[in-house]
């Protein structure tokens, strides 16, 4: 080759420079995930509950088997036990896994624990060594047996934990263990979902796959905010995430998102408290549809998991003021936005 056919040498350098930065950038899945969180049932799972969630496009169904503490001074977990409904239970978790892979389903599996009275997991500390480690060998028996179920069936997503930020940022060779452990017997993804409020400080993101969020963003305190009010809302939450998939390179993906139909929703979307009254449907619909637009189309970030769904097709309706979309006008928006973002 000639020296007059070369590419100058400042050229190759920034070419160089540009292809290892692509190559290195966070592998962003090749659709985006659809995702719904199954709430499970005393009973088993069927068919005709199935057919409801691919009738509004979902691709992606997160199973959550649950672990109780009755005292948050006792660190011990209590699950996978007969007074647990069926489908929290390894056996339902395995049952709906067999009828959700027959749909072409994909499947995160989301451990939670649930506090007595409903405390936030997110502060849960222990006073002593000996109670860490106890708490650490029970939480490490409840992980590792999900783990291998999700490697059994192929599951291609397994979720390390929910909310637990004091836990993770306090005991973090545990969880370097407990990663690399996992690893040794599960092929798949992993992500850990932390709250909207700390998942920049989380300090494990590097050995996982995704960056999980929570994703119960404040919006606007208003009533009912405006399609354009939200969207502004969102913005310097989005410009955090977005940087926070580039520092770590890896995808951002809502483990949970969703709100209630109810008036100033967008406040505090987390809060579940029952003596909030105001029905208001236009608000979860409008704010469905501007988080779709805001972040499916966006390379850095693979998709997420409504809170929640029910696994009875009568669930939800125009009376209930829960964080459901079911049998309310959300619910077309989920359907419309998923069929869209389906390939």
């Amino acid at each position: 080759m000639s020296s007059n056919s070369r590419l100058p040498y400042a050229t190759m350098i920034i070419l160089t420079i540009t292809f290892l930065m692509l190559s290195c950038q966070a592998e962003i899945p090749s659709r985006k995930i659809n995702g719904i969180s199954l709430v499970a049932s005393r009973d088993s799972l069927n068919p005709a509950q199935i057919n409801q969630l691919t009738r509004v496009n979902a691709n992606a169904i997160a199973l959550m088997p649950y672990a109780f503490m009755g005292n948050k001074k006792e660190p011990e977990l209590i699950y996978n036990i007969e007074r647990q409904w069926f489908g929290e239970r390894a056996e339902g978790i395995e049952q709906a896994i067999l009828l959700l892979k027959e749909q072409d389903l994909r499947i995160m599996m989301k451990p939670h624990i649930w506090l007595r009275n409903g405390d936030f997991t997110g502060d849960l500390q222990f006073s002593t060594e000996a109670e860490w480690e106890r708490f650490e060998t029970s939480y490490k028996k409840y992980i590792m047996l999900y783990a291998k179920i999700s490697e059994k069936h192929h599951i291609e997503i397994l979720c390390i934990g929910t909310e637990l930020y004091h836990f993770v940022s306090s005991r973090p060779e545990f969880w370097k263990e407990l990663i690399s452990d996992i690893r040794k017997i599960y092929k798949g993804k992993l992500v850990y979902a932390e709250n909207w409020d700390k998942v920049d400080l989380v300090n494990i993101w590097d050995d996982l796959d995704f960056i999980g969020v929570d994703a119960y963003f404040p919006l606007s305190e208003k009533v009912s905010p405006s399609e354009d009010e939200i969207r502004n809302g969102w913005q310097k939450h989005k410009s955090m995430l977005k940087s926070l998939s580039s520092k770590h390179e890896k995808p951002i993906l809502f483990t949970e998102y969703g709100y209630r139909n109810i008036d100033y929703a967008l406040k505090e979307p987390w809060n579940s408290n029952r003596d909030i009254s105001g029905t208001n449907h236009g608000l979860q619909a409008r704010a469905l549809q501007v988080l779709y637009e805001e972040f499916w189309t966006q390379s850095w970030f693979a998709g997420g998991y409504i809170w929640k769904w029910h696994q009875h097709e009568d669930s939800g309706g125009l009376e209930n003021d829960r964080f459901t979309p079911q049998n309310k006008p959300a619910e077309n928006i989920v359907k419309e936005y998923y069929q869209k973002f389906r390939n």
